[in-house]
């Protein structure tokens, strides 16, 4: 269904960044169902719009290590079940820059999701999931969101139910900020690396941050102007620390891939 989804931006023109929320990467592997391989048909089949994926809440012993260096290879991005679980406001900037939003149950730890036909002694608490749906709702950019992979029992479906309701109460305080405001309502800084140039813009209603991606008239972006990447505060203090923010290091070379 994810694919599906995927799918739907082809007629759109534009580049699309998919976030799942999930304990695998679902790359195609032997004796696994459709659903669970729509990862490699995205990366390969055109046409490919497919300019991000980010992963969130992959568990490790459920990944290869090629499938997580492939991931790194491709310069997209994945974190760790433990690393947003200590800090869930890492993953909002990722939200933020999301078109597509694809929401696996799997990825929650059955003792919350009563789903113990697959049990997973790990995963995102109750509480974690509806605040990552929360960040999906307000995203100005997301257009789509999909919960998948759940099981009808009452005890799992109360939580879907939740986690709908959360996603609608994060998109009914949608704030419209980039790209459908203005840079002139934001703060502009500029961060010197050496011999580069970052520049940062911080949003005077929320006070998010964003970092621009540089386009190049000499080579061929894949993102046909200069564009805004939801960054956090800590990314800039990175940069003011001489340390480039990997969300950015990521995205700058996706663009000239």
């Amino acid at each position: 269904m994810t694919y599906a989804l995927y799918r739907a931006y082809d007629n759109l023109d534009q580049m699309v960044n998919l976030v799942t929320i999930d304990d695998k990467f679902d790359f195609a592997k032997e004796n696994v169902k459709t659903y669970q391989s729509y990862l490699t048909k995205i990366i390969i089949e055109e046409p490919n719009n497919l300019f991000n994926f980010s992963n969130i809440g992959y568990q490790t012993y459920y990944n290869s290590q090629e499938e997580i260096d492939l991931i790194e290879k491709l310069f997209f991005e994945a974190y760790r079940l433990g690393e947003v679980s200590n800090k869930l406001a890492i993953a909002e900037p990722v939200f933020r820059d999301a078109d597509l939003v694809s929401l696996d149950m799997t990825a929650v730890q059955s003792s919350f999701s009563g789903n113990y036909h697959q049990f997973n002694p790990n995963g995102f608490t109750g509480k974690e999931i509806c605040t990552l749906a929360r960040y999906a709702g307000v995203s100005d950019k997301v257009s789509l969101f999909g919960v998948f992979n759940f099981n009808n029992s009452n005890n799992e479906l109360l939580l879907v139910a939740q986690v709908i309701w959360y996603f609608i109460e994060g998109y009914s305080i949608r704030s419209k900020e980039y790209p459908f405001g203005s840079k002139e309502e934001y703060l502009k800084y500029i961060v010197l690396i050496d011999e580069d140039e970052l520049i940062f813009y911080k949003s005077n209603k929320t006070e998010r941050w964003w970092i621009e991606i540089p386009f190049f008239n000499n080579v061929d972006n894949k993102l046909k102007r200069n564009t805004l990447l939801p960054c956090t505060h800590d990314d800039y203090i990175a940069a003011c620390e001489q340390e480039i923010p990997s969300r950015w290091w990521k995205a700058y070379r996706r663009n000239l891939l």
